[in-house]
């Protein structure tokens, strides 16, 4: 009987420190993976995210201490990978931990260095990340993997309007000839079935390289013509080149829908699409 109660009681108390326990830390590379691992993680996890400001260039941004010593803290860490956060590896391998979770979001969907980084706009990719983060955040908190469950529900529910809106403007442009100033929009682009075009330029300024003319010659063809309904702009980067097309675009008459490569302060990752794909709509004549 002492032993059951002695047994009983211990159940108890474990119970009792799980139910307390402080929230996991999360340290995400990305605003836009903070925000996930908030929907997954709810008042169970502690979210940190580093790129945070819509009008910072992620390409140029330079880990301080206190994004060490962050990292460093964490038990689970998101970045991006495929070369867009290559800070983040660093710090990753300046303190390795055995018993910290990390998740690199291109290897869950088999992206590989080359391959286009700006995954938050495939949508495959989001929902690997809460399933993923699901599953680590229900090993090493193992009393609320009933939360976890229900929050992934909760976020693919919420996923469907935006699912469904993509279906609708598929329906309504594929094969509609655009635009970009670099290839961010690209992965929404294909899922909606738009025909993106001067892919080389883009390609030169993402990269902090000069287009050839021929190139530059082309995008600006493509936009004095109306070859192109529309000009996505990447307002996170100040490249003069880029500048430069989107006042061509401006006197040609050809709509210009700003898009950006962090989530905007205020949206949730699903607000943040969807505006993003309201405001394509509209320039693309769209009730």
């Amino acid at each position: 009987m002492r032993t059951l109660i002695a047994g009983g009681l211990l159940a108890f108390a474990l119970a009792v420190f799980s139910a307390r326990a402080e929230p996991i830390r999360i340290v995400a590379a990305e605003k836009v993976y903070g925000d996930i691992a908030g929907q997954i993680g709810g008042a169970n996890v502690t979210v940190t995210s580093i790129l945070t400001h819509p009008n910072q260039d992620p390409h140029e941004f330079e880990a301080s201490a206190a994004t060490a010593r962050a990292m460093a803290d964490a038990r689970v860490v998101i970045y991006n990978g495929v070369d867009y956060d290559p800070w983040a590896v660093k710090l990753l391998s300046a303190s390795k931990s055995p018993s910290r979770e990390v998740i690199e979001v291109a290897g869950l969907i088999g992206k590989k260095a080359g391959d286009n980084p700006h995954l938050w706009y495939e949508t495959a990719a989001i929902f690997e990340l809460a399933a993923t983060l699901a599953a680590r955040l229900t090993r090493l908190d193992p009393a609320h993997h009933l939360d976890y469950a229900g929050r992934v529900e909760t976020f693919e529910t919420s996923m469907r309007p935006l699912r469904e809106r993509i279906t609708a403007l598929r329906a309504r442009y594929a094969g509609t000839p655009v635009t970009a100033t670099e290839p961010v929009f690209d992965y929404m682009a294909d899922a909606l079935g738009l025909k993106m075009r001067n892919g080389r330029f883009q390609l030169a300024v993402m990269n902090g390289t000069e287009p050839g003319a021929a190139a530059i010659a082309a995008f600006e063809r493509d936009l004095r013509t109306h070859a192109v309904k529309v000009l996505l702009y990447n307002t996170q980067t100040g490249q003069a080149l880029a500048e430069r097309m989107r006042t061509i675009a401006n006197h040609a008459g050809v709509p210009v829908v700003a898009i950006t490569e962090t989530e905007p302060e205020g949206k949730s990752y699903q607000e943040w699409m969807l505006s993003q794909l309201d405001a394509l709509d509209r320039a693309l004549g769209g009730r």
